[in-house]
């Protein structure tokens, strides 16, 4: 429907604003302070992306209530994954947030985004640019695995701060006598980390397919 539409845009609109502001900053920071800006760009832009990635969590409550025809769960990992390794990794060590990765991590991330809510805005007023539909569906592919290893490299680089501080390894009480021991969490979660990244790829090499095959390009360039 019309005003579901325009919530979409919306929506599409605020995330485009919010990854712009990111990216640009980013550049122009790199741009006037070199290298030195790499090891702040939390302490800089943290707040923002932090906005973003929570905002993006509507996006799957978007595919549950059918307004969005996107699959599930891959939309559902890759929130997911931004969301574990922002919050729970970086957010709670602040020696990490310092480090060169969380700046490749938000690069990634955000020159994604502005492709992808690019598109979303336009493809919901009906309008599809060859070139921004050819981008949209193909950086991804590349891309999205890198941001990967970047995030497994950003979960490696926090493990000993996570031992030597406790962050949330917890004790149980008796009668339980249970310790959920966090570094090792992370270590399974690295797994399920790369199992989700040959899913998801899967999916975006799928989906490119159906959009840029031959006839899907012709109609939607009609």
């Amino acid at each position: 429907s019309f005003t579901m539409n325009t919530y979409l845009f919306l929506y599409d609109l605020m995330q485009f604003c919010g990854h712009s502001w990111i990216f640009t900053n980013m550049i122009i920071r790199f741009m006037s302070f070199g290298k030195d800006s790499l090891a702040d760009t939390f302490y800089s832009i943290g707040l923002v992306m932090r906005l973003c990635q929570l905002l993006s969590i509507l996006e799957i409550l978007h595919i549950l209530i059918g307004i969005d025809k996107s699959r599930l769960f891959p939309r559902f990992l890759q929130i997911t994954e931004r969301v574990i390794v922002l919050f729970v990794v970086i957010n709670s060590q602040e020696e990490v947030q310092g480090k060169y990765v969380v700046c490749v991590l938000f690069f990634l991330w955000n020159l994604l985004d502005v492709v992808r809510y690019t598109y979303n805005m336009l493809a919901r007023m009906e309008i599809y640019y060859l070139p921004l539909t050819w981008l949209n569906f193909s950086l991804c592919i590349p891309l999205y695995p890198l941001s990967v290893l970047a995030k497994a490299f950003a979960i490696s680089v926090s493990l000993p701060y996570f031992e030597s501080f406790g962050t949330y390894s917890i004790k149980l009480p008796f009668p339980f006598a249970i310790s959920i021991y966090f570094p090792y969490v992370l270590k399974i979660y690295l797994l399920v980390l790369f199992l989700g990244m040959c899913f998801i790829t899967h999916n975006l090499i799928s989906e490119r397919k159906a959009h840029l095959g031959r006839g899907n390009i012709k109609k939607k360039r009609s």
